[in-house]
């Protein structure tokens, strides 16, 4: 598997504490991701969006307290009020709350509150970690460039309407393709379509089962999430269109 790794292990543990606002700023012809104090401790508040177990957070809320990430979650939404994500982040002492999609007359309806309660709790980076739900244009356009989205595929292929959970694997093993793996991306207006962050390989054995594959795949997920945010955070993330270069000067790409 590829992956980015601090080339000295360092956690910046000694830092000062302060609330930045994390932003997306435009130098030329790129788009600069990223908080306005990028390096400083609790630079970022993320927001994490959801709708079942929530391994993902769990990795997400493991990477902060382990000072990984520049940042905190500051609070965790869910389309389903009976989440198991919803009892970690209680856990944690995290704000947790429940926005059921049928509560609302319609999906703009929906997002507006959402983007309320996001705002309330001052986020500047929005994590998709399993939600099951497409975000409308006026969300995206109110958080854009500050939403990401972890897929259990190598993007392009295997993604878009319909592709999520299991739906997804079986298609990789119905299509017998011999690697797959997961993808961090920007959201934007097409489903599983926002710029590529960073993705990590895993190899499909022969032997393979939909929840054996799965479960490898999640367990890469879960390193190669909280490193993207971390990316964020340091504001080493820059866009080109549909490109997004990252600034390499403190990693190097290691092979495990």
């Amino acid at each position: 598997m590829d992956y980015w790794r601090d080339c000295g292990g360092r956690t910046r543990s000694g830092l000062a504490l302060t609330n930045g606002n994390a932003e997306t700023r435009k130098r030329g012809n790129a788009t600069q991701h990223g908080p306005d104090n990028p390096g400083l401790r609790d630079s970022v508040r993320i927001g994490v969006l959801v709708s079942g177990h929530g391994t993902n957070l769990q990795a997400i809320l493991d990477a902060c307290a382990r000072g990984e990430i520049l940042g905190r979650v500051a609070v965790v939404v869910s389309s389903n009020p009976k989440a198991d994500a919803l009892e970690r982040a209680r856990r944690a002492g995290i704000p947790a709350v429940a926005l059921t999609p049928r509560s609302f007359p319609d999906r703009a309806t929906h997002d507006a509150r959402l983007i309320e309660v996001l705002q309330a709790h001052d986020v500047s980076l929005v994590c998709l970690a399993g939600f099951l739900r497409i975000l409308t244009p006026a969300f995206i356009e109110q958080f854009r460039g500050r939403i990401m989205n972890i897929h259990p595929a190598l993007l392009p292929a295997f993604g878009g309407v319909g592709m999520y959970g299991a739906h997804v694997h079986e298609a990789v093993l119905a299509r017998g393709v011999k690697v797959s793996g997961c993808t961090v991306h920007f959201v934007d207006e097409n489903p599983d379509g926002g710029p590529i962050i960073l993705q990590a390989v895993v190899h499909v054995r022969d032997d393979d089962s939909v929840e054996s594959l799965a479960a490898r795949i999640a367990e890469v997920e879960h390193r190669l999430y909280p490193l993207a945010i971390r990316l964020f955070a340091e504001g080493r993330l820059h866009t080109h269109g549909k490109h997004v270069q990252i600034a390499r000067d403190a990693y190097e790409l290691v092979r495990s």
